[in-house]
């Protein structure tokens, strides 16, 4: 008769016990001595302003870019989709802020950045297209709807850790990586396809001139300086873009003093059924991409993410997803982007992001301010880009080598997981045949590559497998070894 299916609880529980008696030591070795682990660590003040805006630098442009397409899709003006943006920047802050600081079960605690989701650019426009202010208000009140959905979803959400061995989170924070390359070589070619000097030699030029440039600045300095080596990078290349011709200051000339995002500026939100249903699927595909970085981070900071971090984490993407709407702002989620400078920087202080949090919100109050920031030209933003999510892909990388591959089918998990993972990437129009609902998901190759490492990893070593056929599997205690925590994972440097 064949062994019935069922879940391996009890190993899990004893792996959880076992670690949680040795975190202390192992993990945080700061706090056993009784010091701040580095995560609460504050930093002093130009130091913590410096590496905040270093974090603000990197993750510009992909919280400005959602608004900048979905705007002019569902007929907004110039004047408008600017609004937008300066909207997004500000609930990007509201956000990060819930993340590092937090209030009650809400919020990581950890380095955390969000901001405006990619995920649900494509289902926004499908809303929202040439219906201007009415599209906009049906896009913010399906996400309030989602983000209410997800906040009351989190504490079992987040019970999915479980599920996340090294074999998993490796392959997953891989793919993370692996995923934003593709982000840096178009900022690296110009960020618009559609010009007529996109992928020019001078734009690469430049992107290979930073990316040399950040290299040799990790090299020779030390210290603090070695540790903003990335945002002195961005600094120096901008500088170099001048003469060079690619860097636009027209947006600086045109910008506003000071502008605050009106609450409800485009109207009061729409409730449709189709638009809410689409955006709570983009909010699940949020929560699984949301659940797989805090996993990465609490790797590299050295706190792994345990289901009480991931139920914060996910509490404060969906909260300031929920009222990210009310200031004109999109859907809020966590950005893999700073995971990467986190790891290259070693400053894991959780304050530092929240700084960062602080001046996204003055960003968003003062538009002229945001427009130097839009100096960095792309072109320098991606060279400096490919050693930021490198770094993410490193890490995970990294996690692999400790999730006993030889063993059992964990090679093949991460070889399916992976091969999935980057088929959006490889062959963008795979999936073209599918349904527009189904994209949300399939072109993601974050969430279909941790969906496949999660079913695959049940299915090799949890379902049908008795208790005493652990031995050899990854994650599993055999009789000659203590019962290991699959989440306690080395810190990397």
């Amino acid at each position: 008769m064949a062994a019935t299916p069922r879940f391996r609880k009890d190993a899990v529980a004893e792996q959880n016990t076992a670690a949680e008696q040795n975190t202390a030591a192992e993990q945080d070795p700061a706090e056993g001595a009784g010091r701040r682990h580095p995560v609460d660590e504050t930093l002093p003040p130009l130091k913590m302003f410096t590496s905040g805006l270093q974090h603000v630098a990197a993750m510009y442009a992909g919280v400005v870019a959602p608004p900048m397409i979905v705007g002019p899709a569902v007929g907004l003006t110039a004047k408008e989709t600017a609004f937008l943006m300066g909207a997004s920047l500000f609930t990007a802050g509201l956000a990060t802020l819930l993340q590092t600081l937090g209030f009650w079960r809400v919020g990581a605690r950890l380095p955390f950045v969000n901001g405006v989701s990619f995920a649900g650019v494509t289902p926004m426009i499908a809303i929202g297209k040439d219906r201007g202010h009415d599209g906009i208000a049906v896009i913010f009140g399906a996400i309030i709807v989602a983000g209410v959905l997800g906040f009351l979803l989190a504490p079992y959400f987040c019970k999915l850790v479980r599920f996340f061995p090294p074999v998993v989170t490796g392959t997953v924070i891989t793919l993370i990586g692996v995923s934003l390359l593709p982000v840096a070589f178009n900022w690296a070619q110009g960020g618009d396809a559609t010009a007529a000097d996109y992928g020019s030699t001078t734009d690469i030029t430049m992107a290979a001139v930073t990316l040399v440039i950040v290299l040799a600045l990790r090299k020779l300095l030390r210290g603090f300086l070695q540790q903003i080596a990335i945002l002195l990078g961005l600094v120096i290349g901008t500088l170099i873009a001048i003469p060079v011709g690619i860097t636009d200051f027209g947006a600086l000339g045109d910008a506003d003093l000071v502008g605050f995002p009106t609450p409800f500026h485009f109207g009061a939100p729409q409730f449709e059924i189709a638009a809410i249903v689409s955006m709570c699927i983009v909010m699940l595909v949020c929560m699984t991409e949301s659940t797989a970085d805090m996993l990465a981070l609490g790797k590299i900071v050295g706190r792994p993410a345990d289901e009480r971090t991931i139920e914060g984490g996910l509490r404060a993407d969906t909260l300031g997803s929920a009222i990210s709407p009310l200031f004109n702002g999109f859907m809020c989620s966590a950005f893999a982007q700073n995971i990467g400078l986190v790891a290259m920087t070693k400053v894991r202080s959780r304050f530092v992001v929240a700084a960062g949090g602080v001046i996204l919100v003055v960003l968003g109050l003062v538009p002229v301010a945001a427009s130097v920031i839009a100096l960095v030209p792309l072109p320098v933003l991606g060279g400096a880009g490919i050693v930021l999510f490198g770094s993410v892909a490193a890490s995970g990388i990294q996690t692999l080598a400790t999730a006993a591959l030889e063993k059992g089918e964990n090679a093949l998990i991460v070889a399916a997981a992976v091969g999935v993972g980057l088929i959006p990437i490889a062959a963008p129009d795979f999936y073209h045949a599918f349904p527009e609902d189904m994209l949300v998901v399939l072109d993601s190759g974050i969430s279909t590559g941790c969906v496949v490492a999660i079913l695959l990893n049940l299915a090799f070593n949890h379902l049908g497998r008795k208790p005493d056929e652990g031995a050899g599997t990854e994650g599993e205690p055999t009789t000659d070894e203590q019962p290991r925590d699959p989440m306690t994972l080395p810190v990397a440097h």
